[in-house]
């Protein structure tokens, strides 16, 4: 008993960093922001006057002007994770595909080449995207220009800043997906696919019957990653589109730090993100349901 109690303490206590940062930084947070939902709060006024739930009424409020922010905001969060997500699984996996197929002395270098771009800060991918393809003085319409060809208005006009988006934020993230894939690949028996070869079963039907099912939990898990993801987006629109033209890239993220910061609406703002945060699980859970069923 006393060895299996000491064994129990130091499980315990290796657990231990992780709750106390865990309870800090995430859990107290969330219990703070689901109380400030929960009040009239203004940044300037010391008071804070309890209205249950007024807040979140506003939000399906047509009356209200919550309603069309937080509305007009999803509409566009929403564009943007379908434009990007598929595209995100999709081209990390065809890359890992890729970089599995070279030679062992080629594939380190690649697999980092590919994965630099996630290493550095939206604010730095903002500037290089901004440098390619601004209207006037960016790189690539420079060169269209050249070629004598006009040029394309990259962010101020659509659908060309929501392509903007996605080709920015592809770049930046797609090394992160590519790795995931890698090791998944990596983790398939050799011998499937020597079976398959000798059934005669083709590259692609080796692809479809082999890779797709043994990396289908993988597959999952970056499918809910990448939609949580790009339902955060913030920098890259704030950054390159300013949400233009108009508010037609204004996402969900921008119009709930506009309330809190430039309103001064804390109690809005923290239950516009609850309600984003509940329409994140909901979609990761319908998402999680098709695949269950396709299995």
């Amino acid at each position: 008993m006393n060895t299996s109690w000491k064994s129990k303490l130091t499980s315990s206590l290796f657990v231990l960093p992780y709750l106390l940062l865990f309870t800090i930084f995430l859990l107290v947070p969330i219990i703070y922001g689901a109380w400030m939902s929960l009040n009239n709060w203004d940044l300037l006024n010391p008071v804070h006057e309890f209205v249950g739930l007024k807040n979140y009424v506003k939000i399906f409020d047509t009356d209200s002007y919550i309603s069309k922010l937080f509305l007009e905001g999803l509409q566009n969060t929403l564009q943007f994770v379908l434009y990007s997500v598929p595209l995100l699984v999709a081209v990390g996996l065809a890359l890992a595909l890729l970089i599995n197929s070279l030679p062992g002395k080629f594939k380190g270098f690649f697999r980092t080449v590919y994965f630099i771009p996630y290493s550095v800060s939206v604010s730095v991918v903002a500037i290089v995207w901004l440098w390619l393809l601004d209207t006037n003085s960016g790189l690539i319409n420079q060169y269209l220009l050249k070629a004598g060809i006009s040029g394309i208005p990259w962010l101020t006009d659509l659908p060309w800043a929501w392509i903007s988006l996605v080709i920015a934020t592809l770049w930046w993230t797609i090394g992160f997906n590519m790795v995931i894939f890698i090791n998944a690949l990596n983790d398939v028996p050799e011998e499937l696919y020597e079976a398959g070869a000798l059934d005669g079963a083709s590259r692609w039907q080796r692809f479809v019957h082999i890779t797709l099912p043994s990396i289908r939990p993988t597959m999952l898990f970056v499918l809910i990653t990448s939609t949580i993801a790009s339902f955060n987006i913030y920098g890259q629109p704030f950054l390159m589109t300013r949400g233009g033209p108009g508010t037609e890239t204004k996402v969900l993220l921008m119009n709930i730090v506009d309330e809190a910061f430039e309103q001064r609406q804390l109690g809005n703002a923290a239950a516009m993100s609850l309600m984003m945060a509940l329409i994140m699980i909901i979609i990761s859970i319908i998402q999680l349901r098709i695949t269950n069923r396709r299995e």
